[in-house]
């Protein structure tokens, strides 16, 4: 099974963004031209898959913040 974080947009090039995992960006393949810088989106294999709304996107990462604080 794959979990998916959501990443924030923080820069667009040609067919490519650069997706900002708090503090670590990676580069995904942009295939929906509708999103835009500041969006938060889904990325797989690095592509972008999925744009998520904000209120959604920020519960998943505040989720998955606790669950790595209680890790350990």
């Amino acid at each position: 099974m794959c979990l998916a974080v959501p990443g924030k947009v923080v820069k667009i090039e040609n067919d490519g963004a650069v997706v900002d995992y708090e503090g670590e960006k990676r580069k995904a393949r942009l295939l929906n031209k509708e999103v835009k810088e500041g969006d938060y989106v889904v990325v797989q294999s690095n592509l972008i898959i999925q744009k998520v709304p904000e209120k959604e996107a920020i519960e998943a990462i505040n989720t998955w913040n606790d669950v790595l604080e209680n890790e350990g």
